[in-house]
């Protein structure tokens, strides 16, 4: 005897794979497991299962399409709210049930085209039907547009927004991915330049993935370890999908009323985004101290940051910054700025709400969290296809502008001398053909249309025996 176990049989087609079978539920110890799989193999015809390969024949018997599949495997390897939610979707079939309508638009206007090449001539048709069909095209172009539209959402909410820690040294950058990881991820000394390469860290931040880059501190340097990594810094704030720039609070007031030398922080303000920035001023608790003065005049964080700021580019007949209503400004944009103390611990929780807020609004992931909306697009395969079944509608709709000239009766004749248009039947052949690529380019997202050059990379990274 191995182990007291249950044995369920499930009569395909009612299965997962939709096939004949059978699950064993034993103790999870692994003494018990490796005995049962032992006894197991020794029996005929049995043998292990490969990787993904339950999924793989639920996918061949069609009981998943491919987004399903890939949603499953999302969902495996879910790490946040965020992704849980959205793969949870996919697997359900949402996405597949989104592809499978357009595709349908797509068809249905393809029969009506090839409805006009091969019965129009002597059948009777009835009027319009060309405008129908390019009409439905028009919608679906529409929603693909739409889909591709979407920021990236979907793929950076699958695989983590890249996030760059930047600044001078000594800010307070690594106490900030520390604070964030709630551990000593980074070493943090007093010393300038401590960090000299980048650390990368995964982190849930309001239910969304976020990959976090701490970098070396930007200045000028003459040591050669030093400036390799102010170089790799800097290639990292440039690439990332959004940055923090941490200063210290008490350097940026002198910096403010003259007190310090401005040139030293040219290094870090080169890499400052008007659209991607964030700001946290650091060391608050220092502020009016004895170290530091207080200021004459308080200064909140969006007023430090909007003095960072690089000059907004001016076009023809717009107005200058100092036009603009500052208390209208800060009601209409949403808070890219705040002041905290990482060694106090002041300030630090209501900006890690604060900030995680903004990135939900700066993705649109408020509509995801919320079960509002799900993204179609979640890897850069379904983008491909579905930016080709765009190019092949839009030119759909070329051939049709040319055609539009032709009266129903020359149409359905398909001869070129019934109208006055250079263009002749082959037009509509080749709309035809472009509608038929568009559907295909569809279906190749789903896996109706043969993708097998595809499959070995879906499920070789399923765990054994999924």
């Amino acid at each position: 005897m191995i182990d007291d176990g249950l044995l369920a049989y499930f009569k395909g087609p009612k299965s997962f794979t939709s096939e004949d079978v059978v699950e064993l539920h034993v103790h999870s110890g692994r003494a018990v497991i490796s005995a049962t799989l032992s006894a197991l193999s020794k029996l005929p015809t049995f043998r292990p299962a490969e990787p993904g390969e339950f999924t793989r024949r639920a996918y061949l018997n069609g009981r998943l399409d491919l987004t399903q599949v890939e949603g499953l495997k999302d969902l495996i390897d879910a790490e946040t709210e965020g992704q849980r939610r959205v793969a949870v979707r996919a697997a359900e079939g949402v996405t597949k049930q989104k592809l499978d309508e357009l595709r349908a638009g797509i068809i249905s206007s393809l029969a009506k085209v090839e409805a006009l090449i091969d019965f129009g001539e002597g059948e009777e048709i009835e009027e319009g039907v060309y405008e129908e069909a390019r009409s439905r095209v028009q919608k679906v172009l529409h929603t693909i547009q739409g889909y591709l539209n979407d920021h990236r959402r979907g793929e950076l909410l699958r695989s983590g927004i890249r996030l760059a820690i930047f600044g001078p040294p000594n800010a307070g950058k690594s106490s900030l991915l520390n604070f964030l990881a709630q551990r000593e991820a980074a070493i943090v000394t007093p010393i300038p330049g401590t960090t000299r390469d980048i650390l990368e860290l995964s982190l849930d931040i309001g239910g969304l993935p976020v990959v976090i880059a701490d970098t070396a501190g930007l200045r000028k340097t003459e040591d050669l370890v030093e400036k390799i990594g102010i170089e790799r810094a800097t290639n990292a704030v440039e690439s990332a999908d959004i940055s923090i720039c941490v200063l210290s609070l008490p350097e940026v007031m002198q910096q403010l009323q003259g007190d310090s030398d401005s040139t030293a922080s040219s290094h870090w303000r080169e890499l400052i985004s008007r659209e991607n920035t964030y700001f946290l001023f650091n060391k608050s608790d220092l502020v009016g101290s004895g170290l530091t003065p207080s200021p004459s005049a308080p200064l909140d964080a969006e007023t430090l940051r909007r003095s960072l700021l690089p000059p907004a580019p001016q076009f023809e007949g717009s107005i200058g910054n100092d036009s603009l209503d500052m208390d209208v400004l800060s009601s209409t944009t949403p808070t890219n700025a705040w002041k905290a103390s990482l060694a106090t611990g002041e300030g630090a929780e209501e900006f890690l709400q604060s900030f995680a807020e903004a990135l939900k609004k700066r993705f649109g992931m408020d509509d995801i969290l919320s079960d509002a909306a799900s993204p179609v697009i979640t890897r850069s395969r379904h983008r491909d296809h579905l930016q080709s079944a765009k190019r092949h509608l839009e030119m759909f709709l070329e051939y049709g502008a040319s055609l539009a000239c032709l009266s129903f009766p020359a149409v359905r004749k398909l001869t070129a001398a019934s109208c006055e248009c250079p263009e002749g039947p082959d037009d509509v052949v080749f709309a035809a053909e472009e509608l038929r690529y568009a559907a295909n380019a569809i279906g190749k997202v789903t896996g109706a249309i043969g993708v097998e050059d595809i499959l070995d990379a879906v499920f070789r990274d399923f765990c054994i025996g999924k």
